[in-house]
């Protein structure tokens, strides 16, 4: 009997209703209320934490906010870091022997090297080699095919020849009135010819510059290949442009007396050789 009135006791509290009401504080309008009893409240508070937990677990479990959290780490983190410590590993070893290669360049240039730093045991080996045992006689397959390069290159218009011979002619005839002086940084000579004669290319030549200047008047710039270049300035007329082909005594100009640095008709021509100046009279014959 105690234990049916206990248990029905039980069941009355858990099972009595509750009014949850809320009310406005100044004119105590009931603004919205519901019913309660111990045993809803006890069900709902169990699935909210029942919730809270499953949602917190599967963000943990499932998403990058793991990562957060202290004493964690993930499996592609552990990757990228295992990578990054080979390639340190890998970056520091090309830097070691980078280094070496430096100095021993260094030793190189310096002049010091010693003897003990040589591979002995190859120049050994090789003192011991007999010339006149090797066959250095080339093979039929390796004539052959310098026979065919040779051949090829023959009529090969891009193939640079390694004889040279043309002849210089004097672009114009008059009077050398100053002559070729690099003491003085004078790398041409100044010939005094007749108002508006004719300027004539020296050689074969490309126009690479055909311009007004302010200081030297017209000018004109002819690449004669193999590292020739002639230079006549002060002219009163350019006949040609730049990319033109001209030939050897072709007029390029009219001689002139234009630009800041001249005092009369005359032209200035430079001779440059592999980015040098030469004397001009030494190769043309301005008489």
């Amino acid at each position: 009997m105690k234990k049916e009135k206990r248990s029905r006791k039980i069941k009355k509290k858990l099972l009595h209703k509750y009014r949850l009401v809320v009310l406005n504080e100044e004119t105590f309008e009931e603004r919205f209320s519901f019913k309660l009893n111990r045993l809803n409240v006890f069900v709902f508070s169990t699935l909210f934490a029942v919730i809270l937990i499953v949602t917190t677990t599967v963000i943990i479990a499932f998403t990058p906010l793991r990562e957060y959290i202290p004493g964690y780490s993930s499996t592609e983190l552990k990757k990228n870091a295992t990578q990054l410590t080979y390639k340190t590993d890998s970056l520091e070893y090309a830097l070691a022997v980078n280094e070496k290669y430096l100095q021993s360049i260094k030793k190189v240039l310096l002049g010091d090297v010693k003897t003990e730093d040589f591979n002995k045991d190859s120049i050994i080996r090789a003192a011991e080699i007999d010339i006149s045992e090797l066959d250095l006689n080339p093979s039929k397959t390796d004539s052959l095919l310098r026979e065919k390069v040779s051949q090829e290159d023959k009529y090969n218009p891009l193939t640079e020849s390694t004889e040279v011979s043309f002849v210089l002619f004097p672009p114009v005839k008059g009077t050398i009135s100053e002559t070729y002086d690099p003491k003085l940084k004078h790398f041409a000579i100044d010939v005094v010819t007749e108002k508006d004669a004719p300027v004539k290319a020296v050689a074969d030549a490309t126009v690479i510059f055909a311009e007004w200047t302010a200081n030297t008047g017209y000018v004109i710039l002819l690449d004669h290949g193999n590292n020739l270049i002639s230079v006549y300035k002060h002219n009163s007329f350019l006949s040609k442009e730049q990319g033109d082909l001209v030939k050897a005594g072709e007029v390029i100009a009219i001689a002139g007396n234009t630009g800041e640095l001249t005092t009369g008709p005359h032209l200035h021509f430079e001779l440059w050789s592999d980015g040098y100046p030469i004397n001009p009279t030494n190769f043309i014959d301005f008489d």
